[in-house]
């Protein structure tokens, strides 16, 4: 797989100041402040309810916080994006985008939709010869040429979720925000993902995870961002942060931890 990065800039990557935001009447998150540097992998872990999809749906500019005279939301360097420019430089994967995908679009469509930011591809949409080659280069690269003209309402969760990320990479993005990536996959597809995964951080990828699934953390992230809530409840170095005492108390249950190969799993203590 050969996929170029971008140039490291002087900004951080990301930038949240005293950010609150609410589902409905329900806080989800509440006097947020995080800052996250480029090339700087974080997992953000939590429970379900936590704020986790709500902070990525912030990041997507899918919701938006409650408007403070301290409040800052700056990606990129920037406060103020054109949504279309923004998403072309952060690869998204979600749960919901998967749920919510037309089974009947065909594989490479899928990943041609990525180009246009939409969920799945529409008769008034253009592609140039050379937007279909991207296309097709980065789907076989990541899924396999013979998902290109497979219904995704046919394929396995394993093979839908490396569509959707292919769609997320034809871009080039700077950034990929992965949300539980390997949830719902078999063994085999959620090894396979991981090492994808791995593979794109070593070619100068920023992954930014959000996830409740502690084996889905890569030895290669190093930062962990614990988030209960709606707050962040801890944030530092991964060998810092992931311990038995603080997953405890982050899950209200007592755990043990596991560690092998850079890679950490949870057993009931």
């Amino acid at each position: 797989m050969i996929l170029s990065a971008h140039s490291p800039v002087a900004s951080p990557l990301l930038e949240i100041r005293n950010a609150s935001v609410f589902r409905g009447r329900t806080s989800a998150l509440e006097n947020l402040h995080l800052t996250i540097d480029h090339g700087q992998h974080t997992v953000i872990l939590g429970p379900n309810g936590a704020g986790k999809t709500t902070l990525l749906k912030l990041l997507a500019r899918e919701l938006y916080p409650v408007a403070e005279p301290d409040l800052l939301l700056r990606l990129f360097g920037q406060v103020q994006w054109d949504i279309w420019t923004l998403r072309s430089r952060l690869g998204i994967v979600s749960q919901d985008l998967q749920t919510s995908y037309p089974g009947k679009v065909d594989g490479l469509e899928v990943v041609l939709s990525g180009l246009r930011s939409t969920i799945g591809t529409y008769a008034y949409q253009q592609f140039s010869q050379a937007e279909q080659d991207q296309a097709l280069r980065i789907l076989t690269s990541v899924a396999g040429a013979d998902l290109a003209d497979k219904p995704f309402q046919s394929l396995s969760s394993g093979q839908q979720r490396r569509l959707l990320l292919a769609r997320a990479l034809v871009h080039d993005p700077e950034v990929l925000l992965l949300d539980e990536p390997t949830s719902g996959l078999d063994l085999t597809a959620c090894f396979q993902y991981l090492t994808t995964v791995r593979e794109l951080m070593h070619q100068g990828k920023t992954i930014i995870l959000v996830t409740h699934h502690i084996h889905e953390i890569p030895p290669e992230i190093h930062r962990v961002v614990l988030l209960r809530e709606g707050k962040i409840v801890a944030d530092g170095p991964k060998l810092e942060v992931l311990t038995e005492k603080t997953l405890t108390n982050l899950f209200a249950v007592p755990l043990r931890l596991l560690e092998s190969g850079g890679f950490f799993q949870v057993v009931p203590a």
